[in-house]
């Protein structure tokens, strides 16, 4: 059965587009029909694996101007991946998203479930905040993930967004799950990372954590997955991929 995953904090540079894409990677080299949606009108999970744009993206296919498969384009440097692109050429998105969305909250909603019919795993990335775009990809999901970082600012961040997801769900009635926490760029020398590791696991969340690793901006700049990156003989470092590996399998077992 096909599984649609999201992740998202109100708060930017948590790492949420690296852990999706990276994820995504992941997924597709273990063999599954992986689809990365770019649901951020900066587009930078789509600058990230193309290297152009696209004729189509996201935008078009949510306002009737192309089919699904008209806009999904795959990463070739990576089977079994697939991204449906933004590009965020002339905010087009976000133009959707403060306009028209409104009238048609769950868009989203019906267009994952068309695609899971096609794709083994969604991953939809998601932009800081909670507007509407948020809020309508969280619904289309089955569940939510929280990246952040080691830092108070993010404590306070997933303290309002689960108050946020709790209003949404009852609003919406959506079951979307959130059980899941990703602490990125932690490091377990530093003594503020181990106590907001503590802290964060104090609730009912499952915690994991991802290394600081620099392999994820170096193959962010090379339009590469960090899977493949090497410089020097050197590529991701051996924590950080067994942090990958642990992280895919409890999302898709």
């Amino acid at each position: 059965m096909s599984k649609t995953v999201s992740f998202h904090l109100q708060k930017g540079g948590v790492g949420k587009t690296t852990i999706s894409g990276t994820l995504a990677c992941q997924s597709a080299l273990n063999g599954f029909k992986t689809l990365l949606v770019d649901v951020d009108p900066q587009g930078n999970a789509s600058s990230w694996f193309l290297k152009s744009a696209p004729k189509f993206e996201l935008a078009d296919v949510v306002q009737g101007k192309c089919y699904i498969n008209d806009a999904i384009v795959p990463v070739e440097a990576v089977p079994n991946l697939y991204l449906l692109p933004t590009f965020g050429i002339g905010g087009v998105l976000k133009n959707y998203s403060e306009t028209k969305l409104a009238e048609e909250p769950f868009v989203l909603q019906d267009l994952i479930t068309e695609l899971k019919k096609d794709f083994d795993r969604i991953i939809l990335d998601l932009s800081p905040g909670l507007g509407r775009l948020e809020r309508s990809a969280i619904i289309a999901s089955d569940e939510v993930i929280t990246p952040m970082t080691p830092e108070v600012f993010s404590l306070d961040g997933l303290e309002i967004f689960i108050d946020e997801l709790k209003k949404l769900k009852k609003n919406l009635r959506s079951n979307v799950k959130h059980s899941r926490v990703v602490i990125n760029s932690y490091d377990e020398r530093i003594k503020q990372h181990r106590n907001i590791y503590n802290a964060a696991s104090e609730g009912d969340f499952e915690v994991f954590v991802v290394p600081v690793d620099p392999v994820f901006r170096k193959s962010q700049e090379n339009n590469m997955a960090p899977q493949f990156f090497k410089e020097h003989g050197r590529g991701l470092k051996p924590k950080t991929l067994d942090a990958i590996m642990k992280l895919d399998k409890a999302i898709w077992s």
